[in-house]
């Protein structure tokens, strides 16, 4: 991938840097409509999360917000939860949903490949269910928690949700899962779809630039009809879906007639209606992280996700 570069000692440079923003804090400032601030996950990790509150919730302490786990985009090889686009997004969500919004600083590839970030994902769980942070116990309803991905984060928040499954019971109580939100979940695999073909040299998603990221996202010596980019590819019923099923929770998967993995988000959402899984699809014009790329076009995609997490 030509965008990150190995050295001898066995780091890597990336060579395309994108801008960070602070948090803010600052509940006195006038102009602030959503607070945020950074909180340590794993001090053994070094993850982190940043939280968005919506400045109202102080005024209405008795009036508990919903919970979105935010995983951001970035191919699993950059972004953070720092990055001024995930931060814009995460904190316009936390106010047109007017819910509390955690975005995780997960470990990115390839210093730290698959599963790696799955990990820090499930971690990150555990943490939420037990932390004193004040935003989590003072404004947030537990029981009412969503996992929402963006491209490379909606692959991780498909995989955190099954691996959450095998993890619901009194370890994660008091948190509640009640749903997955797949926003152009980033998948791939061995063979090409009509999509990828078609649309091989996109400006925002091309087919070289998925392969170079997931050969250094994935574990070493595997292709990319391994299950963590190739979810469909599995011959035998996935027990885990059971889970989900018997657990109720709803499935969202978002994506764009623009976006070369069209194909696949569709593929996905099919093989999902078949395991018996309450599946909701939104699909529509557009191209691979719209919403997170242009602000201007995400307020179409508030309305479905303000209608999925408030609906019972």
């Amino acid at each position: 991938m030509s965008g990150i570069i190995s050295n001898p000692d066995g780091t890597y440079t990336r060579r395309i840097q994108f801008p960070t923003v602070p948090a803010e804090p600052n509940p006195t400032s006038p102009t602030t409509r959503v607070l945020s601030k950074d909180v340590p996950v794993n001090p053994e990790t070094r993850t982190t999360a940043r939280l968005f509150l919506p400045r109202e919730a102080l005024d209405l302490p008795a009036s508990k917000l919903p919970l979105v786990f935010y995983y951001h985009g970035g191919a699993f090889v950059y972004l953070s939860a720092a990055s001024s686009s995930n931060h814009d997004f995460c904190s316009d969500m936390a106010l047109q949903l007017r819910a509390l919004v955690v975005s995780l600083e997960y470990r990115l590839a390839p210093e730290h490949r698959l599963p790696a970030a799955y990990d820090d994902a499930v971690d990150a769980l555990h943490w939420i269910a037990s932390t004193k942070e004040e935003w989590v116990t003072e404004f947030t309803d537990l029981s009412s928690c969503f996992l929402m991905g963006t491209s490379a984060g909606g692959n991780l928040a498909y995989h955190a949700g099954l691996r959450a499954c095998e993890a619901i019971g009194d370890r994660l109580q008091p948190l509640r899962i009640k749903g997955l939100i797949l926003h152009h979940p980033f998948f791939g695999g061995s063979d090409r779809t009509g999509s990828e073909l078609a649309m091989a040299d996109d400006p925002v998603l091309s087919l070289p630039g998925c392969d170079g990221a997931w050969s250094l996202a994935l574990p070493v010596g595997t292709d990319r009809d391994h299950e963590y980019c190739n979810p469909t590819v599995a011959k035998e019923p996935d027990d885990r879906y059971v889970g989900i099923r018997e657990m109720g929770w709803r499935v969202l998967v978002t994506g764009c007639f623009g976006d070369p993995l069209i194909d696949r988000q569709m593929q996905l959402a099919k093989m999902l209606e078949k395991e018996g899984v309450r599946i909701t699809t939104h699909f529509g014009d557009g191209f691979h992280g719209m919403e997170v790329i242009d602000p201007s076009k995400a307020q179409g995609l508030f309305v479905v996700l303000k209608n999925f997490v408030y609906t019972t």
